[in-house]
C-alpha cells in the first residue's frame, strides 16, 4: 500500500453493488480470479452414461429372473416325474409291505407290468427277472415316494 487512506464517504456503494453478489455460488461463471473453473456439462454424455448403467442393471436383474424361472421349471419337471413314478409304484406288484425311509427298486417286466423289489439292479447277477430298471425310490413319511435315481 502507498499509505493513502480510502475515503469511505466518497465511495459509490450503489455502483459497487452492481459488480458484486450476495450469493456468488449461484453465478454461472467464476466471480473472481481465484474461483474454480466452471464448465458446462455435456448433457448427452451424462444421459448416455445413465442409460448405459440402467441397461446394465436391468439386464442383470432379468438374468436373475431367468435363472429363477429355470429353477422353477426344473422343480416342476421333478415333481411331474415323481408323480409318474409314484403312480407306477401304486399300480405295480408289491409282494411286501414298504417301510418308511427304506430304499426300493421299481422294475418293468417283459410283459410291460411293473414290480417293486428290495434288490438293486447291480445285485441281481445273471438271473435277472426284469426287462428294464425304472427307478430307485424311498418311501417318505407322508407315503409319497422320493426318486433317488431313475433311468432317463
Amino acid at each position: 500500500m502507498t499509505g493513502k487512506k480510502i475515503d469511505v464517504d466518497r465511495l459509490d456503494l450503489d455502483r459497487m453493488k452492481e459488480k458484486t453478489t450476495d450469493s456468488p455460488g449461484t453465478l454461472p461463471y467464476a466471480h473472481h480470479s481465484g474461483s474454480g473453473l466452471i464448465k458446462p456439462e455435456d448433457k448427452g454424455k451424462i444421459t448416455g452414461r445413465a442409460v448405459a448403467a440402467m441397461h446394465s442393471q436391468t439386464e442383470m436383474q432379468m438374468a436373475q429372473i431367468y435363472d429363477q424361472m429355470r429353477l422353477l421349471a426344473d422343480q416342476a419337471k421333478k415333481i411331474q416325474s415323481r408323480i409318474e413314478v409314484s403312480e407306477r409304484i401304486y399300480q405295480a406288484s408289491i409282494a411286501f409291505e414298504p417301510l418308511i425311509n427304506h430304499r426300493y427298486f421299481l422294475y418293468q417286466k417283459a410283459d410291460g407290468g411293473d414290480f417293486m423289489s428290495l434288490i438293486a439292479p447291480e445285485e441281481w447277477g445273471r438271473n435277472k427277472d426284469w426287462a428294464a430298471f425304472v427307478a430307485e425310490v424311498k418311501l417318505l413319511a407322508d407315503h409319497t415316494w422320493e426318486i433317488l435315481r431313475e433311468t432317463t
